[in-house]
């Protein structure tokens, strides 16, 4: 029996599965998926599981109980040998087998992007994966009740600093939401002074969440000045130690918290082929095929596939959107492979992005169109309810934020990481 295998259960791979279930006869393919975890997680609502907005088990799916078909292999993909077709994977005991494929679909996400800034690797956190959004939360808190413990105005100071840097999609939430708690949380705590809590966002690039547009970006950044978030553009790090952070502007900011989300990147099993790259992305064709490999596809963060809709062409953008909906051509194409049929293109025109700011705010650009405040929390809150890989985690988010609005924040520190070194390293490794 032929044998089709996915690596990587995100958004691409766990999509693909599900299609492939349905288009393949029982009898016609095994479908293997190789993937550390046994859920699909939907990453872009981290921050409000950073921010105790949603309890982790909101936004998963448990594969086990999706996929009837795929046969699941606990382990990460180390490398893929294209001449021999087999798949090399460390499984979660450290056994390392190798996997036969005809036709293999890689769809492996993508880790935080890092540069060589001293310090960086050892105090910088992330928000990637489950375990960051859990640890982040924690420590947040931790940082202002320590805070509080204190007499030592420079360690209250740095405790009550935080840094976040990145003002993409994942930045700016993260920024926005987390300042909304601590805001709440520190007035817990009547030893120490509101003006202490400082939040501050940069980024390399010019202007804020470019991807929304220039209204919508500085719409913005007036709602997070507005609540005393310092926005730093054109800014980077430059060296990190455990109580501050200094800036390519000259300026040091007190911090024991430096959260880094400037960027991702593919994961390293996507090097291994050793075909062409743009940006550590492998390059595709528009049916997602890698050039003179039939039967070799690869979607989502781990390819450059080209962005048919827009001229001149350029790559998708490594998004959700894209590739939650380029799953469903690998698979189309996974099948034309085995069956000796014709591949398809992908082309999908970007319904717009969402960003949730907190509270009533929002800014979100459906189709072109500019919303802010209200109407846009409203179709931020909705478009996640749509895409939430199942519907037990539409009614638990739905539940979660319910509760949220009517309770308000508990403050609870789960501490399930508390001796882990917590380093983007540590728990982006799989």
């Amino acid at each position: 029996m032929a044998r089709i295998a996915i690596v990587g259960s995100g958004f691409g791979g766990y999509t693909c599965a599900r299609h492939l279930e349905r288009m393949l006869r029982p009898d016609e393919a095994e479908i293997v998926m190789i993937a550390p975890r046994d859920y699909t997680l939907y990453v872009p609502l981290l921050p409000q599981v950073a921010a105790g907005m949603l309890q982790p088990r909101s936004i998963v799916a448990p594969l086990h109980r999706k996929l009837r078909r795929t046969k699941l292999l606990p382990g990460a993909a180390q490398s893929v040998d294209l001449a021999t077709r087999t798949c090399e994977v460390r499984k979660l005991c450290g056994d390392v087998v190798r996997v036969p494929f005809d036709v293999i679909v890689l769809a492996p996400g993508s880790m935080t992007r890092t540069f060589d800034i001293p310090g960086l690797d050892e105090y910088a956190r992330g928000l990637k994966t489950m375990a960051e959004a859990v640890f982040l939360r924690d420590h947040v808190i931790a940082q202002l009740e320590l805070a509080a413990s204190t007499s030592d105005p420079a360690e209250r100071a740095a405790r009550c600093g935080f840094l976040v840097v990145g003002g993409g999609y994942s930045g700016t939430e993260t920024a926005a939401l987390l300042q909304l708690v601590t805001k709440k949380a520190i007035a817990r705590f009547p030893d120490l002074d509101p003006g202490l809590l400082r939040w501050t966002l940069i980024d390399v690039a010019h202007t804020l969440m470019p991807e929304l547009g220039e209204r919508l970006g500085e719409n913005t950044r007036r709602v997070l000045m507005d609540r005393g978030v310092d926005i730093r553009l054109g800014v980077t790090v430059e060296q990190v130690t455990r109580e501050s952070a200094r800036l390519t502007d000259g300026t040091t900011v007190p911090t024991r918290t430096l959260i880094w989300t400037a960027g991702v990147t593919p994961r390293p099993v996507v090097s291994s082929l050793g075909t062409e790259t743009h940006k550590g992305r492998l390059v595709v064709g528009a049916d997602l095929q890698v050039p003179g490999h039939e039967g070799i596809i690869a979607l989502g963060d781990a390819a450059a596939v080209p962005d048919l809709t827009k001229e001149p062409v350029t790559a998708c953008a490594p998004t959700a959107q894209h590739a939650h909906r380029q799953a469903a051509v690998a698979a189309r194409n996974a099948v034309a492979a085995l069956r000796g049929g014709r591949a398809v293109t992908y082309r999908h025109h970007d319904l717009g992005m969402v960003v949730d700011l907190g509270g009533s705010q929002a800014a979100a650009r459906p189709f072109g169109l500019d919303l802010t405040g209200p109407l846009a929390q409203l179709v931020t809150r909705g478009y996640h309810l749509l895409t939430v890989p199942s519907g037990r985690a539409k009614v638990r988010v739905s539940g979660d934020w319910l509760l949220h609005t009517l309770t308000g924040d508990d403050l609870i520190r789960l501490d399930f990481l508390k001796d882990a070194p917590a380093t983007l390293a540590h728990l982006e490794h799989v």
